[in-house]
């Protein structure tokens, strides 16, 4: 009976490491789509001097998140996973801002930018979630 336990225990980690990976794959592509986006995005804004900067600081940022994310998935270690999570939830906060500023200062309407803006708050939303799974995972190893 103890054999059939570890052999359970064994397959459900297994399971869980395998639905851990299939979910890091399946973010890291949401969130390279969602660079693209970003940057076709930035293509329909005023060729003027603020419209300039706008389009370099959200391509910057909206293109952030998933690099960040896939050398999150790369990390050398826990702490330096968890930080890379925290540099994606601050570039996908930060696009989300740039977004709105789009908006305000009249350059594209909401309803262009709202797509862009939805799936920022969900992939903040996500990164959020992970890392304070990995800062509860922390205080539970006493670190």
């Amino acid at each position: 009976m103890l054999c059939l336990a570890l052999d359970n225990r064994t397959i459900m980690e297994k399971e869980r490491k395998m639905d851990n990976r299939e979910f890091s794959k399946q973010l890291e592509q949401r969130a390279r789509t969602f660079a693209v986006r970003i940057i076709r995005l930035s293509t329909e804004l005023p060729n003027t001097s603020e419209g300039r900067v706008i389009r370099n600081q959200i391509t910057k940022a909206g293109t952030s998140v998933g690099a960040n994310y896939r050398e999150a998935n790369r990390a050398r270690s826990r702490a330096d996973f968890n930080n890379k999570i925290k540099i994606c939830e601050s570039e996908a906060s930060e696009t989300q801002y740039w977004l709105q500023v789009i908006v305000e200062a009249d350059l594209l309407p909401w309803e262009r930018i709202k797509p862009e803006y939805t799936e920022s708050s969900e992939l903040l939303a996500i990164f959020t979630s992970i890392g304070k799974a990995g800062k509860s995972e922390n205080t539970k190893r006493g670190e």
